[in-house]
């Protein structure tokens, strides 16, 4: 994977970073910018931008709103979860009701997976 930055989606990863939805805003902020492993937001890795990456865990955090559940996003995220796992990357979906119905849930559960992932690269 070609890690360096796609001089093609810098300016998009930077408004996206300036432009967060709620639930990706709730749980930076309320969760993973003060966590003890280090993540990054709107991360550019390769040909994409994932929401939110942790190279130590290498673990990657997206965030799904309705979009991602038609035929057509679908197929996408399909092809982008492939071409990242092929780097070892572990891609944790994270529906956007989720965030909003069962925050300390979904935290509780991303802690957990974390934790896992770091005890595995050891």
């Amino acid at each position: 994977m070609d890690r360096k930055h796609n001089k093609n989606l810098v300016a998009y990863a930077r408004e996206l970073r300036n432009n967060m939805t709620k639930e990706e805003r709730h749980l930076w902020y309320d969760f993973l910018r003060d966590y003890p492993v280090r993540f990054s937001r709107q991360k550019i890795l390769g040909k994409y931008i994932v929401d939110f990456y942790s190279a130590s865990a290498k673990i990657i955090i997206e965030l799904d709103g309705s979009q991602h559940y038609g035929d057509i996003g679908k197929e996408y995220d399909g092809r982008r979860d492939k071409y990242l796992e092929e780097y070892g990357m572990k891609i944790i979906r994270i529906p956007n009701n989720e965030i909003n119905e069962n925050f300390y849930g979904v935290c509780e559960y991303l802690d957990n997976e974390i934790k896992q992932s770091l005890s595995q690269l050891r």
